[in-house]
């Protein structure tokens, strides 16, 4: 069978060579493997989260678009759309957002980290957090469930996200008796290249270090080469290789022969100079190919748009089926259709607390309590062994009277040591009393 690979790309700048290092080279040379059903999209719903200028979005769908395909995406061999052009997305969005457990959004790390923010500043928790933001998790899982894609490459900063969907989808699943969803595997690319910006911190424009992959052509990419920062050693001095920009730029982009050429002529003394001039050769001769055809996608935008029609047309015969089987599924059907019948056998228990165990990137192995609304009351510790986690259960299980409330206003789990939540004294109370609630449930089992 296929693997199912999803990609989504938010549509809120221009790729620089870093982007098209860290993501886009990777994800093409990815699509092109045997047994690879690759779905490539331009988030653009996420990006109106991000930007509020128009004509940023838009402009910034057409670069990326032509970035896309001038790098080597085969739209015939994958299936590449704008997120937008996708109704049936929203939708599902809408449906999920109904199943899922506020309390499991106020744990995305987004949405803490600007309540962090604001309390440090001293303003309303909630200040500047939009509903897009706090429930952005909610549509990223409409992204993947839709075409129940089997892997989601992210970054580490996203593996949150990916468990939520399948959080999410194993609660709609439960709730409406059938598998709809396929449960997404997080992908993580450690060996993926992170390129130095000129400055030498990580290349973002952010930090207003990028070199430009298409934009401003040749001329463009030179003078920021020349710009990048390098040490006052004088030509015909050994340089440092290892810890030289220059050299991790290069190497990205090399062959093992021609970065090892490279390092040695930096090590007998080639000046900076020189080197920033061969850099620039090097990648010119690289990106210039693709960056005529970039040229020439941004010069026809009908073209693109005919392309991602029609993978918005191919996209959409997966997802309108699908939505017609879960739009009967919670109740949403044509009224002149007979009802459907009640199913049979022994009516199924309503779920009620439960503990979920997982396994982490690192091999590690947690649990979680689960209330019966699905939101997340405890997470354990990791631990190194499934037999571990399992002890680490039955105490808490044990000792469920002893959970209380530090006096730093801590819930503390006792977990070998980690914490379950933190929020004010009263807030904690509450908490503690769901814990016990949901414990008091489960022995009751």
């Amino acid at each position: 069978m296929n693997t199912r690979v999803l990609t989504g790309i938010t549509t809120t700048g221009t790729p620089h060579l870093g982007n098209y290092a860290g993501a886009i080279r990777p994800a093409v040379r990815a699509s092109t493997q045997p047994g690879a059903d690759a779905f490539f999209f331009m988030a653009d719903y996420h990006a109106l989260i991000k930007c509020d200028d128009p004509a940023r979005v838009a402009r910034s769908r057409l670069e990326i678009a032509a970035t896309w395909l001038a790098a080597g995406l085969d739209p015939d061999r994958v299936t590449f759309y704008r997120q937008s052009d996708i109704p049936e997305i929203p939708e599902l969005c809408w449906m999920l957002s109904c199943v899922t457990a506020k309390g499991l959004m106020n744990r995305a790390h987004a949405y803490k980290a600007s309540v962090d923010q604001n309390v440090a500043k001293g303003v309303d928790p909630d200040d500047g957090v939009t509903m897009g933001l706090f429930s952005y998790p909610v549509l990223m899982a409409a992204d993947i469930l839709l075409f129940n894609a089997n892997k989601v490459p992210v970054g580490r900063d996203q593996i949150q996200h990916l468990e939520m969907a399948r959080d999410i989808a194993q609660r709609f699943n439960h709730l409406y008796g059938r598998d709809f969803f396929t449960l997404p595997d997080v992908s993580i690319e450690d060996d993926v290249a992170t390129l130095p910006g000129l400055d030498g911190r990580k290349m973002s424009k952010s930090y207003n270090n990028t070199i430009p992959l298409f934009e401003g052509g040749s001329k463009a990419m030179r003078a920021a080469i020349m710009r990048i920062v390098t040490d006052s050693r004088e030509p015909g001095e050994p340089k440092d290789a290892e810890n030289s920009h220059l050299y991790t730029i290069y190497r990205a982009f090399a062959s093992a022969e021609q970065a090892a050429a490279f390092r040695r002529q930096l090590e007998e003394g080639m000046g900076w100079g020189d080197a920033k001039n061969a850099l620039y050769e090097h990648l010119e001769a690289l990106v210039a190919p693709m960056r005529d055809r970039y040229v020439e996608l941004m010069a026809d935008p009908a073209r693109i748009e005919d392309i991602l029609q029609a993978g918005a047309a191919k996209a959409r015969k997966l997802a309108t089926p699908l939505m017609r089987e879960l739009r009967e599924a919670v109740g949403l059907r044509n009224i002149s259709a007979a009802p459907a019948a009640p199913r049979a056998g022994k009516k199924e228990k309503a779920k009620g607390a439960r503990f979920v165990s997982f396994r982490e990137t690192d091999g590690s192995f947690r649990f979680r309590l689960l209330a019966a609304d699905g939101e997340e009351l405890l997470l354990s510790g990791r631990h190194a062994d499934p037999k571990a986690a399992g002890v680490a259960l039955r105490r808490l299980q044990t000792e469920a009277a002893d959970l209380r409330a530090g006096e730093d206003g801590t819930v503390a789990a006792y977990l070998d040591g980690s914490a379950a939540a933190s929020m004010a004294v009263a807030d904690a109370e509450a908490h503690l009393e769901k814990i016990r609630a949901a414990l008091a449930s489960l022995a009751e089992e």
